[in-house]
């Protein structure tokens, strides 16, 4: 069996997003997985789960092969919590039950990469830090999160992260831009990873519409 690249996004889905925030993401999702299908190395070895997080987690799509992974648009409730906490927790969860491990007979799968995306912050700040020990704790090789709009807190997400983002604007433009990136990150480690770069990936700078947090 080839060995697998597993991709975890993490997208807030309470009810601040609304309206084009949502149905910008919905679109840059799909559009992701346009673009990544078309690249042989991701294709190849790429494999996409989708977790979103408002009062309650849901698991939209439990990690499966490029090929075959089929994205619902991601619907928000009316109002309520951001459960960030409890969102990171799950997608803990899941790496423990999906990832396979090295053995004796065969290589597992390659580090997985994370993806966060927030407008807001954490309700559950307790969980939160919590979860933010144990998410350091997984061997992602990388961790990005992003913070979309005004009133998305930088300062939690820098907790866990291994690099921070921030989309000043909240409409199509700017996570079509965004989303383009991730496909492109994505890509990148794809084509590293199956010629052997596996600890030295690089990430495409990201677009001006995108700014690195330091």
């Amino acid at each position: 069996m080839d060995r697998r690249l597993p991709i975890y996004l993490l997208i807030d889905s309470s009810g601040s997003m609304r309206g084009e925030p949502i149905q910008s993401v919905n679109v840059g999702l799909s559009a992701m997985l346009s673009a990544l299908r078309q690249d042989p190395y991701a294709l190849e070895t790429v494999y996409l789960s989708i977790i979103t997080f408002d009062h309650e987690v849901k698991e939209l799509l439990p990690l499966q092969a490029l090929e075959s992974a089929q994205v619902n648009d991601i619907e928000l409730p009316r109002s309520g919590a951001t459960h960030m906490g409890e969102g990171l927790n799950k997608v803990c969860d899941c790496v423990e039950r999906d990832i396979l491990t090295s053995t004796s007979d065969q290589k597992g799968d390659f580090r997985p990469m994370l993806f966060v995306m927030t407008d807001g912050a954490p309700s559950d700040l307790m969980d939160f830090e919590a979860a933010v020990q144990r998410i350091k704790g997984m061997k992602f090789s990388e961790i990005i999160a992003c913070a979309a709009g005004p009133k998305a807190k930088q300062e939690h997400l820098k907790k866990f992260a291994t690099k921070t983002v921030s989309l000043e604007t909240m409409d199509s433009a700017g996570f079509a831009t965004y989303f383009q990136w991730v496909s492109a990150s994505i890509a990148a480690n794809a084509s590293g990873q199956q010629n052997g770069a596996e600890d030295d990936i690089t990430l495409p700078p990201p677009p001006d519409e995108v700014q690195v947090v330091l």
